[in-house]
């Protein structure tokens, strides 16, 4: 019988066949963090949103326009998201008016300001 060398036992550590078993967990967690960056991308993509995902364009989504659980979605570059949910209070407080709004035949709406007397429109 041949007697073990201090080389002899780096073999036996180094070889394939005594690897941990766990050593391939690392690579699936790897493989599961890329699929779901994929599936998030994919999901905006797919709601043709891409605005969100842009820190520099400013974006405005109404949610359910005129129902009673409409949402306004309001993100501004430097300020965080802004969620705003339909209630029953009232608005009110004083003002001015700044013009007149009309809605067009083809749904489009066009606002004109009152004329101040000194401006002269043209």
């Amino acid at each position: 019988m041949r007697k073990r060398t201090r080389y002899d036992r780096r073999r036996l550590i180094d070889n394939e066949d005594e690897q941990n078993p766990l050593t391939g967990v690392a690579n699936l967690f790897d493989i599961a963090m890329v699929f779901s960056v994929a599936l998030l991308v994919a999901l905006v993509m797919s709601y043709q949103l891409p605005e969100l995902l842009s820190p520099t364009d400013d974006i405005t989504i109404i949610k359910n326009p005129g129902q009673p659980d409409m949402k306004i979605i309001i993100k501004e570059e430097g300020k965080p998201i802004e969620v705003l949910n339909m209630t029953d209070q009232i608005g009110g407080g004083t003002g001015e008016a700044l013009g007149t709004a009309y809605k067009l035949a083809d749904g489009r709406v066009v606002y004109v300001p009152e004329n101040s007397g000194n401006e002269s429109i043209g």
